[in-house]
């Protein structure tokens, strides 16, 4: 996994990341409350890191301790976990 979307994206959703992701690796669905990052897709480029308007995206291996919990759920989302 490259990059993590953490909660500052909860409920935001802003979409900043999907538009200038040139790896069409950014997702979501109606009922998440955030936005997602396929890390089978990512090509780890950073480009949504410095877009995200509420720095809620991070490399996997420097997300804040207090949202460690962020990384099982992208994972989960992508693996047909509970991700909502």
């Amino acid at each position: 996994m490259a990059f993590v979307i953490t909660q500052p994206c909860e409920n935001v959703k802003d979409g900043a990341c999907v538009d200038v992701c040139p790896a069409d690796c950014i997702e979501t669905t109606e009922a998440a409350d955030q936005y997602f990052i396929d890390p089978e897709r990512c090509i780890d480029c950073d480009v949504c890191v410095t877009v995200c308007p509420v720095d809620a995206i991070y490399r996997d291996s420097e997300v804040p301790a207090e949202w460690d919990s962020y990384i099982a759920k992208n994972d989960a989302f992508f693996n047909g976990g509970n991700a909502s």
